[in-house]
């Protein structure tokens, strides 16, 4: 399958015929060739961000190749640059591969090895330019206030929209969803785009700390307030004083300590265990569960009274299963973040993957995906490995969508990956897709998607 037109190829050699048949050969395997007759006029025309690849012949006057090559290295370590060595010219070779060279021809050479080395090239280049613009999307995003709500699901919108009205006001909220669907996330964005973003984030997993130390590692003790208390603590609560604390899994929290939980929120004061006086509390309470509250209310596992305190906000946190478009980009979100704490490049999604991605029913939500995309770029640098083996045996299922909506959902998200790719270039994304331009843009209008909307940085 030839690359598009669109990728250019920059020939540089101080011979005509050689500019002329290596251009000939690279334009009829589908590139678009550009020739110059030395490495300064290459250099003055070279665009940061160069789409394509370069091969330079080393041995002309003035600038030569190698002396391009450190040039070119200078401006963009990742631009591949095919070297053109002559006959027998090994030690020139050997150290032209040193000093950063994609890969040398020695001449004479066929059209198929040329042909064969740029392809292999320009798939690199896009790799790396694909890796480039996801990291600085990236960073980007971490510049932003708080941690990014990534999709374009109306779902994911509205909890978007949610979140940045509620940071705003000074509520407690409840965060309802299934477990790694992103409810500590959720917690943190509510957080760090208030006015309290700059003081404590506490969070504190109601499951996971001993019933017998909860109530103080909550507000804490003085000093001989039981058998071991050495001397006074700060407890959770005091230590996130200005700031949030986030209580997860509240449905764990024991009906004792329910009750003192109610009088906090009212009040807004703790006393320490062993101690009579008050400690005033500025802060803002988030609590999340992964249950129905008002049920176990009137089941009995939960305080009646707490469940309607906390329940003035309630935000739900839809599971990836109800927005599976979200999917595949939430993958690459999270494979360019492994990939920028590991050294890494991310891998671009196909139509394999992005077909793996979307069947399988995510029981575990955004962690599962998440640890997936960490494992698939960490084992992905030594090996292999696809997502559909990846995710072989640990179960697949397009949950209850008949065949025609899974088709949809696919082509929907291959079309979506490829405007995101190509920044919302629709001629280019035609060209990936095989797709003619009015056929595109019809189904553009049947999955409400606009080439506009991947022309500029998604909102935090």
């Amino acid at each position: 399958m030839h690359e598009p037109a669109t990728l250019p190829v920059m020939i540089i050699d101080d011979e005509a015929h050689l500019r002329i048949t290596a251009g000939q050969t690279l334009e009829l395997a589908g590139y678009e060739p550009q020739a110059f007759e030395s490495a300064e006029a290459a250099l003055a025309a070279l665009t940061p961000d160069f789409p394509g690849v370069i091969v330079s012949d080393i041995r002309m006057p003035g600038m030569d190749g190698m002396a391009l090559l450190r040039e070119v290295r200078g401006r963009d370590p990742d631009l591949p640059v095919i070297l053109i060595t002559g006959h027998g010219d090994i030690s020139t070779a050997v150290e032209a591969m040193r000093e950063g060279a994609w890969d040398f021809l020695e001449k004479p050479f066929a059209g198929e090895r040329l042909v064969e080395m740029v392809r292999r090239g320009i798939d690199k280049r896009r790799l790396s330019l694909e890796n480039r613009a996801l990291k600085a999307e990236l960073e980007a995003q971490q510049s932003a206030p708080g941690p990014r709500l990534v999709g374009r699901t109306p779902a994911i919108q509205r909890l978007a929209s949610m979140v940045q009205r509620i940071s705003q006001v000074e509520t407690d909220v409840l965060l309802f969803g299934e477990t790694g669907a992103g409810k500590d996330l959720v917690a943190r964005a509510i957080h760090e785009r208030s006015r309290r973003g700059g003081h404590p984030f506490v969070a504190i997993n109601c499951g996971a700390v001993p019933e017998s130390i909860i109530e103080s590692e909550l507000f804490g003790h003085e000093k001989g307030a039981f058998t071991g208390a050495v001397e006074r603590r700060i407890g959770k609560f005091e230590h996130a004083q200005g700031g949030t604390v986030f209580l997860d899994e509240i449905e764990s929290m024991p009906l004792s300590l329910q009750v003192k939980l109610l009088r906090v929120l009212q009040e807004r004061s703790i006393e320490r265990l062993g101690a009579n006086v008050p400690v005033p509390l500025d802060l803002r309470v988030i609590a999340a569960t992964k249950v129905d509250l008002k049920a176990a209310a009137e089941a009995g596992r939960f305080r009646e009274d707490l469940y309607y305190r906390l329940e003035v906000v309630t935000l739900p946190i839809p599971p990836l299963r109800e927005r599976r478009e979200d999917i595949p980009l939430l993958f690459q979100h999270f494979a360019v973040v492994a990939a920028n704490r590991s050294g890494l490049e991310a891998p671009p999604l196909d139509a394999a993957g992005i077909s793996a991605l979307l069947a399988h029913d995510w029981p575990g939500n955004v962690r599962e995906l998440r640890n997936l995309a960490e494992r698939y770029v960490l084992l992905g640098a030594t090996c292999d490995y696809r997502l559909d083996a990846l995710l072989e045996g640990v179960g697949s299922d397009s949950g209850d969508l008949a065949l025609p909506q899974q088709v949809e959902l696919f082509e929907k998200s291959l079309i979506d990956q490829a405007l995101a790719r190509h920044r919302g270039r629709v001629s280019e994304a035609c060209e990936q897709l095989g797709l003619p331009r009015k056929t595109l843009y019809d189904k553009l209008r049947k999955y409400g998607l606009k080439a506009e909307d991947y022309r500029q940085s998604e909102a935090p």
